[in-house]
C-alpha cells in the first residue's frame, strides 16, 4: 500500500474496528463517552462533556439525565462558579463503565483468538505499540 493511502485506510479500519466492538454496548453512546469522560478526566461540567464529546450542550444534558436518574452520575455546585455544577462519576457508573469496558475487551479477544495465528497475534501486539505511540503523537504527548 502506498504511504499517501496508509493513513486513510488506517482511520477507516480502526472506525470500523471501533463501531463493531461497541455494538456489544448494553448502553447509549453519548451515556458511554459521558461516563469515560468523568471516568478519565475526573469531575467536569455538562459544557465540558459538550465539548469533548463534539455535541451540542442540549444533547450532553439529555445523557446527563439519564446517567443521573440511573444513580451513575452525581452533580454538585461547581466549586468557583454558582451557576453551574460538576459532575462525578459514582461507584456504581464506574462499575457499569467497567462491565462496558469488559464486554468490549471479551468479545474482542475472542475475535482475535479465532482469527489470528499465535504468529498473527505477536504481530498485532507490536501494532498496538505502534498505535499508542501514534495516538501521543496526535494527541500532543
Amino acid at each position: 500500500m502506498a504511504d499517501d493511502g496508509l493513513a486513510d485506510e488506517l482511520r477507516q479500519s480502526i472506525g470500523a474496528l471501533v463501531r463493531t466492538v461497541r455494538a456489544v454496548d448494553t448502553m447509549p453512546p453519548g451515556e458511554a463517552a459521558a461516563l469515560g469522560y468523568l471516568d478519565r478526566g475526573g469531575p467536569l461540567t455538562t459544557a465540558d462533556l459538550a465539548q469533548r464529546r463534539g455535541v451540542t450542550h442540549q444533547s450532553a444534558a439529555k445523557s446527563v439525565k439519564e446517567l443521573a436518574a440511573g444513580g451513575l452520575v452525581r452533580a454538585e455546585p461547581h466549586p468557583s462558579d454558582g451557576r453551574k455544577l460538576l459532575l462525578h462519576i459514582t461507584d456504581d457508573g464506574r462499575a457499569r463503565l467497567k462491565g462496558e469496558r469488559a464486554q468490549r475487551a471479551r468479545v474482542l479477544d475472542a475475535a482475535i483468538r479465532d482469527e489470528f495465528s499465535a504468529e498473527e497475534r505477536r504481530r498485532l501486539a507490536d501494532c498496538v505499540g505502534l498505535l499508542s505511540r501514534l495516538t501521543g503523537r496526535l494527541a500532543g504527548r
